[in-house]
């Protein structure tokens, strides 16, 4: 796996996948807005986006009838650099017909708990929590 990162201007950074995926990457400069997501923020939301990758594909292997799956993120950092996460919690919200409950349990245990790499490397200095709500689709 390769990328690149091209500084751009003041704290503006472009980010290129091997794939050829772009992102504007930074954080305000001065009276400058903010570009794009963190370089921090990019890796929660990768953690979220391996961890529900995972489990739509486990769900969708034991044949639940799921529409949308949603990970909510909130998590802490430590005060002083390197301002590693210390603690995150996932959310994760699924939504469908009929989803059994010890499914989606067994789903979200089995990708923050064993698949899911980017997890596995933030539990090297954050605490990794996890819950979960079915909604019902009508």
């Amino acid at each position: 796996m390769k990328s690149r990162v091209t500084w751009m201007f003041d704290r503006t950074f472009a980010g290129q996948t091997e794939s050829g995926h772009s992102v504007v990457i930074g954080n305000p400069h001065g009276d400058s807005p903010k570009p794009g997501p963190s370089a921090m923020e990019l890796i929660l939301m990768g953690a979220g986006t391996c961890s529900a990758f995972d489990v739509v594909s486990i769900l969708e292997k034991s044949r639940q009838d799921i529409d949308d799956v949603v990970v909510e993120l909130d998590a802490d950092r430590a005060e002083e650099p390197p301002k590693v996460f210390t603690r995150i919690h996932m959310h994760f919200v699924v939504t469908g017909r009929g989803v059994a409950p010890d499914r989606v349990a067994r789903a979200i245990a089995l990708s923050v708990e064993k698949y899911c790499s980017a997890t596995a490397m933030l539990e090297k200095t954050a605490t990794v929590t996890h819950d979960y709500e079915i909604r019902e689709q009508g």
